[in-house]
Formats: C-alpha cells, sequence, structure tokens
C-alpha cells in the first residue's frame, strides 16, 4: 500500500505546530509535509524529526507573502531575484532536514503582464530552481492547483505542468499530482496518474467537496488506493485536507490502510 505523510499544515491544527510532530508518529504516520519550514531553525524541526521517527517528505520553496495573499512568486517577472535566493534558502533548510523534494508553488498570474512573458519567466525559474537542486540531491516539484479555491493561480492542470516539464528539459523535474485539485479541475483520476506515473514523484490527497478526509465526499479512495498500489507507486501520499472535525476522530480511513 502507499506511505501517506501527514500534512501538518492542515492535519492536528488544534494544536500548537511543534506538538503535531509527535501527534503524527502517534497516529502512526511515518512521514510528515507542511506547506513552509520557514518559520523555525532547522536544526529545531530536524530534532522534532528525529525524537518522533518521521521522514520529511515535502516542504514548499517560499512563496512570497502568504498572509497577504499570495501563493507563490514563480511567475512573477519583478520576483526574479527573490525567487533565486529563496531556492537557496529552500536547499539549505532541505539539507538539514533531510527532505529530498521541494515543491514549487508558481502563484497567481499578474495582472497587466503579457503571457509570454509570464510563461518565459516560469520557464527560466523553474531551469534555475532544477539545477540547483539537482547538484543538492534534491528533486523539484511543481503542483497544479485549482482555481476555484485559489482564483487566478497559473498552473491549474496537469497538461501545462507536463509542458513545462518537457519544455523544462530536465531529469530534476516532477509532476507533484494532487487528488483533489485535479478532481476539481479535470476528473479523470485513474486513468491520469496511469498515464504520467512516469513523472509523478509525490501524489496529495483530500476529498471532494469540502476538502475533507478520504470518505467524506465524491473520490472512491478505496479504490484509488488499491488502483495506485497496482500501478506500482511507491512515493508518498500527503495528506493535505481539512479534517471535519478533530484530526484523531478522522482518521478511520488511514487504519483501514495501514
Amino acid at each position: 500500500m502507499p506511505k501517506f505523510a501527514a500534512n501538518l499544515t492542515m492535519l492536528f491544527n488544534e494544536i500548537d505546530f511543534l506538538d503535531r510532530f509527535e501527534a503524527a508518529s502517534k497516529a502512526g504516520f511515518t512521514g510528515v509535509e507542511y506547506l513552509f519550514p520557514y518559520a523555525y531553525p532547522a536544526a529545531q524541526l530536524a530534532a522534532l524529526l528525529k525524537k518522533h521517527r518521521l521522514t520529511q517528505v515535502l516542504h514548499n520553496l517560499p512563496a512570497g507573502d502568504w498572509a497577504k495573499g499570495e501563493r507563490g512568486i514563480a511567475c512573477l517577472p519583478d520576483r526574479v531575484a527573490e525567487f533565486q535566493d529563496g531556492v537557496g534558502k529552500a536547499i539549505s533548510y532541505a539539507t538539514v532536514l533531510g527532505c529530498e523534494q521541494l515543491n514549487c508553488l508558481v502563484g497567481i498570474a499578474p495582472k497587466g503582464v503579457p503571457a509570454d512573458q509570464v510563461r518565459a519567466t516560469v520557464l527560466a525559474n523553474l531551469k534555475f530552481a532544477a539545477a540547483a537542486l539537482k547538484k543538492a540531491g534534491i528533486r523539484l516539484l511543481i503542483e497544479p492547483v485549482n482555481t476555484f479555491d485559489i482564483p487566478g493561480f497559473y498552473l491549474n492542470r496537469t497538461a501545462q505542468a507536463l509542458d513545462f516539464i518537457s519544455e523544462v528539459g530536465s531529469d530534476n523535474l516532477f509532476l507533484q499530482y494532487d487528488i483533489y485539485h485535479m478532481q476539481r479541475m479535470e476528473g479523470e483520476l485513474a486513468n491520469s496518474i496511469k498515464a504520467h506515473l512516469s513523472k509523478i514523484a509525490h501524489l496529495q490527497l483530500a476529498d471532494n467537496p469540502g476538502r475533507n478526509e478520504p470518505g467524506t465526499g465524491e473520490i472512491n479512495y478505496a479504490f484509488l488506493f488499491q488502483f495506485i498500489d497496482l500501478l506500482g507507486y511507491d512515493g508518498w501520499i500527503g495528506c493535505e485536507y481539512k479534517p471535519r472535525t478533530t484530526t484523531t476522530d478522522g482518521l478511520g480511513w488511514l487504519s483501514s490502510c495501514l
């Protein structure tokens, strides 16, 4: 069966962030991911991972001012230097945390900027990041995100992400396939995962509607988990959902998969 990682940005959010590592371990998770580590010293987070025998599966490159609504800066032509600095910072954290893959949230398309300039900026930034991460032994991922939750998000479909991967031409750029986001944008989940498995380095999940735990919506996760297992996917699945009540109360689905 697939390996499941707790997304600590969303799970166990009823307790302090630093306490969520212990909670995830006690709940049966062996891996964790979260949006950003940068508010804490890398050594402090690494100590928690070691103490609770957890693998740091994923975190994102710096994505601008999250509190002000920014959701990535890779598509912003006037923020290239900031993006490149962020790549260096992310590598430094990932190295200490033992994190072998980093996700690039490309951001919301800027208004008033020609489409070809936006695309060229994304391509240049991905080429830079893929090369820098490869030197550090870290995979670079890009993630299509649905435009219902984040209107205007520039990268929002599987085919678009695959086009970027092809055009960048790096063997160190992969697809992060979020089942929830792609159910909202395009459906055809099983066939998409099967067709593009060689490019998928990480999966994430939530049910739809509501972005709650598996079993609360329309996605047939019992089938999908078996299907992914039969495909031979041996990576992680990040549990990036909003618990309906508390995280622990909603973990029944996980016990049937472990």
